[in-house]
């Protein structure tokens, strides 16, 4: 049996295996079949499909020139600062499809301030074929058109408050007036108010809610002794619904009682609140009324619960100061934070010249009273006082020994060179009553203005409690300021001598003023 001989095979090469290419069915160019269910090319596919198809490339914002806030619809307002992350999420959600696809990213596009224009450039991404994804950037423009909200449009329409707080204070100055107002200015506590009128004894807050009032009477409660009442007036009523509208009137009537005010307690109360003697001096006035023995350098505080369970009036107040002239003075050692005991001989200024009666007094000026020094008090000898408290303490036995012939309050300084200050505090705009102040009376409230700003200028205590904004140029003080709040200028006198109380630079705070654009220039 014959067997064949084996014959090689010839090697067999492999080809490669290639996925199937097609033509664009629009250009042309050679793409992968398999992968490209449309049968186009990228370019192509970029070209003829529009995944931004149905949403807006214009829109419109609303926003309130007044308080500069956006409309968010229906009718919610929100408050959002340029190119800020809330007014993007604003303008986003004014477009409509933005559901159906997907936002990668998002920004402003810088346009001219005054131009009313916002521009946005969206960039989306979507699923255009099966394994295809689409990117595309576009720019939507929105148009910024002014709208008065309703808060707003209340405030310029009488009649439409909802609260209102009324503080009262029964005095016959309003510095007491002037150091809250700077108070309410340095924590804002005014900015929800949509009106602020001014009356006889006080001021009048209105509000548009009723939880504003109340967080305002909270404030008062928290910087001042105040007595608070809460009334309510039904405007309407529904009878079918059983819903009702009220009114709202908050009375805060602060303590009758101020800074360097001569006070006479009742004798009890004297004893109860630490032993101190009846007759005393109001150094300070915050939550609670903080009085001074200048005989002894004792101190004690009468809250607001107390005052009210015992109301009393002030023996005197700063329109009766007497100016005196110190002839000598003697320390005494005694020393209780920043008043030192000293007793000191004085004259009346008046008597210079015409007679020789001098008085002898103890007083807690002893730090900053020199001889030849002017000095302020009261001159009790030979003073009739129409005061039940004053009558009693002369009548007893242990006290009306005690009654000294002038109690001195506060150094004075000679102001004879007018000259402006470097400095200036912030006023609010009140709404003034139905009458004009007659001139008699505008002059009396700048007397009140002038020796509140002397207060500022020497007691160092009072004004670490408010703001002191440095003085702008004379031009831009006539500008009134945004809001509820103008720029106050005030002047003072100037003394030649060296001991004048100054306020350093470094207490001042540098007030931020937006650019101005003179077509002058």
């Amino acid at each position: 049996m014959e067997i064949d001989t084996p014959v090689p095979l010839a090697h067999r090469t492999q080809i490669p295996h290639t996925n199937a290419t097609i033509l664009c069915c629009n250009c042309g160019a050679p793409i992968d079949g398999t992968t490209s269910a449309s049968a186009l090319c990228n370019d192509c596919i970029k070209l003829t499909l529009d995944i931004s198809e149905g949403i807006q490339r214009e829109a419109t914002l609303h926003t309130c020139r007044d308080c500069e806030r956006w409309l968010q619809p229906p009718n919610q307002w929100v408050t959002a600062a340029p190119e800020s992350r809330e007014l993007l999420a604003l303008c986003l959600r004014k477009l409509r499809g933005l559901s159906k696809v997907r936002i990668i990213d998002a920004s402003f596009i810088w346009t001219e301030p005054h131009s009313r224009r916002i521009k946005v450039k969206i960039t989306l991404q979507q699923e255009a074929f099966e394994g295809t994804i689409l990117e595309q950037t576009f720019e939507v423009e929105y148009i910024v058109a002014f709208h008065q909200c309703p808060d707003c449009a209340k405030s310029f329409t009488a009649n439409v408050w909802r609260a209102v707080v009324q503080v009262r204070q029964k005095v016959p100055h309003k510095r007491t007036f002037l150091y809250l107002e700077q108070l309410i200015l340095k924590h804002s506590a005014h900015k929800e108010t949509i009106n602020i009128k001014e009356t006889k004894d006080g001021l009048d807050f209105f509000y548009s809610q009723r939880n504003h009032a109340e967080k305002f009477v909270d404030f008062l409660t928290s910087v001042a002794p105040v007595r608070t009442k809460r009334s309510q007036e039904l405007i309407s009523m529904d009878i079918h619904t059983s819903s009702k509208s009220y009114k709202f009137t908050f009375s805060a009537e602060l303590v009758p009682i101020c800074k360097d005010d001569l006070v006479c307690l009742p004798i009890k109360l004297a004893k109860q609140v630490g032993n101190i003697a009846p007759l005393t001096l109001c150094y300070r006035v915050g939550t609670s009324v903080n009085l001074l023995d200048p005989n002894t350098l004792q101190t004690t505080d009468i809250s607001t619960p107390i005052y009210w369970r015992s109301p009393f009036s002030a023996l005197a107040d700063v329109t009766e100061l007497v100016e005196f002239i110190v002839m000598d003075i003697e320390m005494t050692g005694v020393q209780k934070g920043r008043f030192f005991l000293a007793e000191a001989t004085v004259a009346r200024a008046s008597d210079l010249g015409s007679n020789e009666t001098t008085y002898f007094t103890r007083t807690h000026l002893g730090g900053i009273l020199h001889p030849g020094d002017s000095v302020m008090g009261y001159h009790l000898s030979g003073t009739n006082f129409n005061n039940q408290q004053f009558e009693a303490l002369e009548e007893s036995n242990a006290h009306s020994s005690t009654i000294p012939d002038v109690i001195l309050v506060k150094k004075h300084y000679e102001r004879r060179k007018k000259k402006s200050r470097n400095w200036r505090l912030k006023r609010m705009n009140k709404e003034e009553g139905e009458m004009l102040p007659r001139k008699q009376d505008q002059e009396r409230m700048d007397q009140d203005y002038e020796m509140f700003l002397r207060d500022v200028e020497e007691d160092q205590e009072l004004r670490s409690t408010m703001a002191l904004y440095k003085a702008q140029q004379a031009k831009k003080l006539k500008d009134q300021m945004e809001g509820v709040e103008t720029a106050s200028m005030a002047e003072t006198e100037e003394t030649e001598g060296d001991d004048m109380p100054k306020i350093d630079m470094d207490e001042l705070l540098d007030e931020f003023e937006e650019l101005d654009v003179d077509d002058d220039q």
